[in-house]
Formats: C-alpha cells, sequence, structure tokens
C-alpha cells in the first residue's frame, strides 16, 4: 500500500489513477493523517444479462384471444358509424 498527500495527488491525479488501475492502493493524507484510500473497484457483476443474438421471434409469442375475421371487423366499424349518426 502506498501513500500520497491531498497536494500530491491534486497534482498529478492521473499516475496515482493508473496504479490503483492496475491493483495499487493508495492511503491518502493530510497533515500526516489519512483521509482517504483510493482502492481498485471490484470486478463487475453483470445484473442484466447480456442480450441474445438474433431477432425477434414472432412465432415464439402466445396468440392473442381477441381474434376477429374481416367481416366481423368491418360489421364492427358499420355499427359504430351508425351510432355517430
Amino acid at each position: 500500500m502506498k501513500t500520497i498527500t491531498v497536494a500530491e495527488l491534486r497534482q498529478n491525479p492521473t499516475a496515482a489513477l493508473a496504479d490503483v488501475e492496475n491493483g495499487e492502493t493508495y492511503e491518502v493524507t493530510r497533515h500526516r493523517r489519512v483521509v482517504a484510500r483510493l482502492v481498485p473497484p471490484e470486478p463487475a457483476i453483470d445484473l442484466i444479462p447480456p442480450r441474445k443474438t438474433g431477432g425477434a421471434k414472432l412465432s415464439d409469442r402466445p396468440a392473442p384471444m381477441n381474434r376477429r375475421t374481416t367481416a366481423e371487423v368491418d360489421e364492427l366499424l358499420r355499427e359504430m358509424r351508425e351510432d355517430r349518426w
């Protein structure tokens, strides 16, 4: 574990962060007291599963329960038009 002062960290944060990215841990001090600790992140956990390859398969979806024939739809539209007048 390395130690770095706040002033040193301000002057060159890129070098310290590169070390942390490579697995190094830093204790950040101010007036010889530890005020923070820079540690590498834990490995990422996939909370959302990756997308499946390929397109959507509409044939896998259940068929709607209220399908109507063209004649039924035409009849419903005719009734709706008649109700407007």
